[in-house]
């Protein structure tokens, strides 16, 4: 080659490589001196085999490709193939082949350094490695977080033997719940109440056992029994444990809640809610009891007023405790909430079955509600039958 275009195949950041039908190595391009420390004159015949790589297995197989490949009549179709070379110095550089036929049945190769490129690669995939990882690591403790949170649920079971019937449709959207539901009996006493906490996922997992300590310690501690009593020592118990510490002003996060206590001695049911009616159907008919408008938690300088509202029971009574992540739904043709009149209406048309048939039926409805739409909310529907 002219001395031209060996100072110009010198500074290329490739490799040229001609191989000879006896597989012998007849011309390396000055670049080899750059890239792999080695002397083109090192590398001829043999050189270029022994030199460049260590493992006997790998020289006999890359040989042979070659020699393959020199006794087929066209390369057209060959792929690019990538190979890692040793340098003089024992370093190592990938190096990403293209070959082809050159004249007297030559095979001619030419090698683009890519060892940049793959070190980035390497690094790419350490990091996803590592992501993976992490991800694993968080995916494991908010599946452990969800096995603490549903042991403070209560036992479904129990709420059904207390009453003539009863259900619990509990959907979280994520792997925990915001949403969270209390039951608790003291002789003639039964303590309900759905209760919808700040957020969804892990930050409204943690308000949710705020939520179930506190109440336990306003009804089972403090034997408050009144509804609207127990709102109000629960806002204010509530705003204490988020504040307790809070040096940079005042925490935000709250709760709704629809608090029902039946009285089955009595035969009455107190009602006081904070932000969440309750529902009952009587007689094929269904009754909304409006809440209280206010949250439990911050809710600035207003001054809340929580009232009680107590109701004689009749036979086959049915009351409903719920969030807004079911009614709040998005979906059907015009992908619009499902709302609370739809939601009334559904219940009234589940009247005829047993308690366990609607938790189903409530869920298929959802489910054909929401077709291909995400679910928005955790969601929960609560209903008891005297």
């Amino acid at each position: 080659m002219s001395l031209v275009t060996d100072s110009i195949l010198e500074k290329l950041n490739s490799l040229i490589v001609v191989v000879n039908k006896l597989g012998k190595v007849e011309y390396v391009s000055p670049s080899a001196k750059r890239i792999l420390g080695f002397e083109p004159e090192q590398l001829m015949g043999d050189g270029w085999w022994n030199l460049t790589r260590d493992n006997e297995h790998e020289r006999n197989d890359i040989r042979a490709l070659a020699l393959r490949q020199l006794k087929q009549d066209s390369l057209a179709e060959s792929l690019p193939y990538e190979r890692l070379l040793k340098t003089a110095n024992g370093a190592e550089r990938w190096i990403l082949w293209n070959t082809s036929k050159g004249p007297l049945n030559t095979l001619v190769g030419i090698g683009h350094d890519i060892t940049d490129r793959k070190k980035a690669e390497q690094r790419l995939l350490e990091k996803n490695r590592e992501l993976e990882q992490h991800n694993k690591d968080i995916t494991d403790s908010i599946q452990y977080a969800r096995g603490i949170q549903n042991a403070i649920l209560p036992d479904v079971n129990k709420i059904k033997s207390t009453f003539k019937d009863a259900f619990v449709l509990y959907l979280p959207k994520d792997v925990v719940s915001g949403d969270y539901y209390f039951f608790y009996r003291n002789k003639n006493k039964v303590f309900v109440a759905a209760v919808d906490c700040t957020g969804h996922g892990v930050p409204g997992a943690l308000m949710s056992i705020i939520a179930n300590g506190i109440l336990k310690e306003v009804i089972i501690k403090k034997g408050i029994e009144e509804p609207s009593e127990i709102l109000y020592a629960l806002d204010e118990e509530l705003f204490l444990a988020l504040n307790r510490q809070n040096s940079d002003g005042v925490t935000s996060d709250g709760m709704d809640v629809a608090m029902g206590v039946f009285d089955l001695q009595a035969n009455t049911l107190s009602y006081s809610g904070a932000f969440r009616p309750m529902l009952m159907v009587r007689n094929n008919e269904i009754i909304e009891f409006d809440p209280n408008r206010y949250p439990i938690g911050f809710y600035g300088d207003v001054q809340k007023s929580f009232v009680s509202r107590t109701i004689a029971l009749e036979e086959n009574d049915t009351f409903y405790f719920f969030t807004d992540g079911y009614c709040d739904q998005f979906g059907g043709e015009l992908k619009k909430k499902f709302n609370r009149k739809r939601f009334k209406e559904l219940l009234l048309s589940a009247q005829s079955m047993e308690m366990e048939e609607q938790e189903s039926f409530l869920q298929y409805a959802l489910l054909n509600w929401r077709q291909e739409e995400p679910q928005m909310d955790d969601i929960l529907v609560m209903g008891v039958k005297i």
